[in-house]
């Protein structure tokens, strides 16, 4: 009992072709001199296709940016007086965009210590007038430091934990219901 195995051994099926199968002497020399393995044949493919994928996205960065091109030309006004009234520190808008679709051509263009702490003090104070976080609630705080207490002290009891469970997720429900009547004012 149970020396044997329960499933039939299952038995290989070898082909037989009808007729024997030859290669040619210069295939087999061939083959046996070539220096490529599957290894390094399929990593030249993979290098072909990344330099074809490299290519394509090139020509088609450039088509687009020939497009952009035309399309801010026919949309920009072609009266000598508003050229004149843009001031030249500040960059246009189809500097901006071909600056922001071609790969580093803006890059190439030295700054100087002015203009970068020009740019600086500029984000700094789009930051600042970025609107701050609220601080939360006091009784979410207390909520919060009462069920991580209480989970430090019941570490292997964290089910003891749920009167500071239900308080914390009444303190939430709380939070979620003012956030709910001020985003329908």
């Amino acid at each position: 009992m149970g020396s044997g195995s329960s499933k039939p051994q299952g038995s290989q099926y070898v082909f037989a072709a009808d007729s024997p199968v030859s290669f040619s002497p210069s295939v087999v020399d061939s083959l046996q001199n070539s220096p490529e393995t599957d290894s390094t044949r399929s990593r030249n493919l993979e290098l072909q296709i990344q330099q074809r994928v490299t290519a394509e996205l090139e020509r088609i960065r450039e088509q687009e940016a020939q497009r952009l091109a035309q399309y801010t030309e026919s949309l920009t006004p072609s009266s000598p007086d508003s050229s004149n009234d843009s001031s030249s520190s500040d960059p246009s808008l189809t500097e901006k965009i071909s600056s922001a679709l071609t790969p580093s051509s803006s890059q190439t263009k030295s700054r100087s210590n002015d203009s970068v702490s020009k740019e600086v003090a500029e984000l700094r104070n789009k930051l600042e007038r970025r609107k701050k976080l609220e601080q939360t609630d006091p009784a979410l705080e207390k909520a919060k430091e009462g069920l991580v207490q209480c989970l430090r002290v019941n570490d292997r009891r964290p089910l003891d934990c749920w009167e500071q469970v239900e308080a914390f997720k009444a303190e939430v429900a709380k939070l979620e219901q003012k956030f709910v009547d001020r985003a329908l004012r």
